[in-house]
C-alpha cells in the first residue's frame, strides 16, 4: 500500500517513527520533506525551518515561498498515495491537533476519493464537522492495526 503521512511539522520526529513502522509491514510511505532550502541556498532541517517560520512576520520573506513549495510538493504525495495517515498528536493544549495545512491535505485526499486515517481521535476543533464529513477513520493510536488493515 502507498501511504502519505500528513501532520504538523512539529510532529516530524513522530512521523519518522510511524514511517519506519509502516515500512516494516511492507508499505511504501512518503513524508513531508526533512530538509528545506533557506534564503542563502543552504539546506536546513524542517524543524529549524518551522521554528524560523513561527517567528517570521514579513510577508515577502523567503520563508513563505518555501512554505508554498512545500505545500505543493506534499499535495503531489497525497495524489500519489492510496491512503493518507494523519499524525494528529497533542499540540498547544489541543488534543489530536489538526492544523490548517493538514486539513487542506485531507481535503485534497477527500476530493481524490482516498481514505483518510487519523492516528488519534477526531479533535474537538472548529473544523470538526469537515473532518467528520470526510469520513475520517480513527485509529486510536494503533499503527499495527492500521498496517494490517490496509
Amino acid at each position: 500500500m502507498k501511504i502519505t503521512l500528513c501532520g504538523s511539522i512539529a510532529f516530524y520526529n513522530r512521523m519518522q517513527e510511524i514511517c519506519a513502522e509502516l515500512e516494516s509491514f511492507g508499505h511504501e510511505v512518503k513524508l513531508p520533506p526533512s530538509m528545506i532550502e533557506d534564503d542563502h541556498g543552504q539546506m536546513i532541517s524542517v524543524l529549524d525551518y518551522y521554528t524560523q517560520r513561527k517567528k517570521e512576520a514579513n510577508d515577502d520573506s523567503w520563508i513563505w515561498q518555501r512554505k508554498s513549495e512545500a505545500m505543493r510538493s506534499h499535495f503531489k504525495k497525497v495524489e500519489w498515495a492510496d491512503v493518507i495517515l494523519v499524525a494528529n498528536e497533542d499540540k498547544r493544549g489541543i488534543q489530536s491537533y489538526i492544523g490548517a495545512n493538514t486539513l487542506l491535505e485531507m481535503g485534497l485526499a477527500f476530493h481524490l476519493g482516498k481514505p483518510i486515517y487519523l492516528l488519534n481521535k477526531i479533535p474537538n476543533i472548529e473544523s470538526r464537522e469537515e473532518i467528520l464529513g470526510m469520513k475520517s477513520i480513527e485509529l486510536y493510536g494503533s499503527i499495527a492495526y492500521f498496517a494490517n488493515m490496509v
